[in-house]
Order: C-alpha cells, then sequence, then structure tokens
C-alpha cells in the first residue's frame, strides 16, 4: 500500500476512534415512558428530575444546576387529542412533602439567582494593586435557555419538551403540579395535573 494511502486510513481510524469517545448525546424518550406521567383528556405528560450526576452531564455539560439551588425538571408533553392545545400559559409548581409550594423559575431569570461576586483584589508589591477578573456565573450556560420548555402550541399527534426550573431541592414525597394548559379553539382549561416525583 502506497504512503500516502497508509497515512489516510491511519487519519480515517484516528477520526473513527475520537468519535467513538464522543458523549452521548441529550434525547428526550415519549411522554408515557417516563416513571411519572399522567394523562388527562387524552393528553400525556411525564415528569423526570434531573439530580443524577450522569443525567445532569447529558443535558448540562460541566453546569450542575442542583449545586446552585436550582432542581431542574424535564417536562413532556404528548397531545392526542385531536384538538390543537395552547401550553403557552402553563404553571409549573413543585409541591414539597409538607404542601409548600415553589413556582417554576422562567429560564431567562435563573441566571440572577446567584448574585455576582465583586472582582478580587490582589496587592502587589509597592502598595500597588490589581483587580482580578471575577468568575463567570455558571446559571448564565447557553443550556438552561437553550433546553427550557418554551413551547407555546400543540398540534394534534405532537409532543413537546424541555426543563422547568424550581428553587428547591428533590424531597421524597414531592410532586410537579401543572395547569394552564387549555383548548386552542376554546379556551378552556383542560384539568390540571399532579406528577409525584422521586
Amino acid at each position: 500500500m502506497p504512503f500516502v494511502f497508509k497515512r489516510l486510513a491511519l487519519l480515517l481510524s484516528i477520526s473513527a476512534a475520537f468519535g467513538a469517545d464522543k458523549e452521548t448525546p441529550f434525547q428526550v424518550a415519549p411522554a408515557a415512558s417516563y416513571a411519572s406521567h399522567q394523562s388527562n383528556a387524552q393528553i400525556t405528560i411525564g415528569v423526570d428530575p434531573y439530580v443524577a450526576a450522569e443525567k445532569v452531564k447529558i443535558a448540562f455539560g460541566k453546569l450542575d444546576p442542583n449545586a446552585h439551588g436550582v432542581l431542574p425538571v424535564l417536562i413532556v408533553i404528548q397531545n392526542d387529542s385531536g384538538k390543537a392545545i395552547k401550553v403557552d400559559r402553563i404553571k409549573a409548581e413543585y409541591v414539597g412533602p409538607n404542601r409548600d409550594r415553589v413556582d417554576a423559575t422562567p429560564a431567562r431569570d435563573v441566571r440572577f439567582l446567584q448574585p455576582p461576586k465583586r472582582p478580587g483584589v490582589v496587592t502587589g508589591p509597592g502598595g500597588m494593586s490589581k483587580v482580578l477578573k471575577p468568575k463567570k456565573n455558571p446559571l448564565a450556560e447557553w443550556e438552561i435557555e437553550g433546553r427550557a420548555f418554551t413551547a407555546q402550541m400543540l398540534p394534534p399527534g405532537q409532543s413537546a419538551s424541555g426543563f422547568l426550573y424550581f428553587q428547591a431541592d428533590l424531597m421524597p414525597g414531592a410532586s410537579i403540579y401543572i395547569s394552564g394548559i387549555t383548548e386552542a379553539a376554546t379556551g378552556t382549561e383542560i384539568l390540571y395535573f399532579e406528577l409525584p416525583v422521586k
């Protein structure tokens, strides 16, 4: 085999090896496949809290929102009702075991939950000081807004998914309460959903 072809074969094998090491892509399963799911009026909602390190890494990379007091909960809505539904005014609440409630924080506001840190100052020789650049806010990563639930309307037979964010820790006996889903044509509100989370 000529030298050029040997080099090409070597480069292709290296590329294949690096391709095999790529991280698992973030994927969403059907709503009914999640351990916590419920159906009302032929609409199925599944929720999945992301607290396990391996799941968090797949969805958010190096950022772990839980470490900053933010619980990400994946929501998947499947519309099998035969009618378009509006989900733009969805209201989501984390209901604790003592029935205390925490509203979902809009994804665009999550970055502001952690106050900015003052830049550090290092004093050098001769009394001169240098202002150090402050660390980047970890909650300002693109995944927070990029993976958030942003659907407005859901046609029949379609599904939508994304994360809701709660300023809470996952506790045994907690649930996610979802309301505000309406039929697009009539504005009639669909019955609420209350999904236990583990």
